[in-house]
């Protein structure tokens, strides 16, 4: 049975973070002249040997390519360069990797592009789905897609999409991803629906007026037999359990 999306994305972040440690620790000695073509090149063979070295510990099949730095750029002379992540990225899909120099007497810092790119099973749709459509199983078939492509997980499991709600139009070729799904609607709006409102020591249970169509997880409000209104959360059973 194929690992859940979030093991699998978890254990790609984790080897992601590995390789920044070790180039982190492998500050390297560049040599003046010959310095933007060389730091693409030092990053590249450091990740390709991270990549294989930990492949074993990974159920994803990673790929990484790296960029080159802006031709114009004039770097100063330094005797060693160490890499860097920087503030708010990370190793997967288009990101960057920070160089800066730490040995040389002008400190520069620049940012190499790259790709992190990760293999992985998924379901693809065989055909067009309508938005609101439920989604059956014959819809999709198995395929190795990049998960790293798009910032939204892939559902690897078919427990977890199928019976579900295309959220949007989806298109033949397309891996599903859970921005695509939804879960199905257990109420309409104007439907009339059991309120369960926790406040602290007490517990009350009341029936009110469901002001939008509201499915497990959702957030909804509801118009209550006193002329109030409540948000709360819809349930399995679609009790929406409201907190005052």
């Amino acid at each position: 049975m194929p690992h859940s999306p979030f093991r699998r994305q978890r254990a790609a972040t984790w080897l992601a973070w590995a390789c920044l440690a070790g180039l982190a620790a492998l500050a390297v000695p560049v040599r003046a002249q010959e310095q933007t073509p060389e730091l693409g090149a030092i990053t590249q063979r450091w990740l390709d040997a991270a990549l294989a070295q930990d492949q074993g510990a990974l159920p994803l099949r990673m790929e990484v390519s790296v960029g080159q730095l802006d031709p114009r750029l004039r770097l100063a002379p330094c005797a060693r360069v160490e890499p860097h992540l920087p503030a708010g990225a990370r190793l997967w899909g288009r990101t960057r990797l920070g160089l800066r120099c730490v040995e040389g007497a002008v400190r520069w810092n620049v940012y190499l592009p790259i790709t992190v790119k990760a293999f992985g099973p998924a379901w693809v749709l065989a055909g067009g789905v309508a938005a609101g459509a439920v989604l059956k199983e014959s819809d999709a078939i198995e395929s190795e897609v990049d998960w790293a492509a798009e910032s939204a997980a892939i559902v690897a499991r078919p427990e977890a999409w199928v019976g579900l709600i295309a959220a949007r139009p989806l298109q033949a070729g397309q891996a599903l991803r859970q921005n695509m799904v939804r879960a199905p609607d257990l109420f309409q709006s104007g439907a009339s629906v059991r309120v369960v409102v926790q406040g602290q020591g007490y517990a009350v249970t009341a029936s009110g007026q469901a002001l939008s169509a509201g499915a497990q997880g959702q957030s909804v409000r509801v118009r209550m037999s006193n002329g109030r209104f409540v948000s709360g959360i819809v349930q399995e059973d679609g009790t929406i359990e409201a907190t005052l």
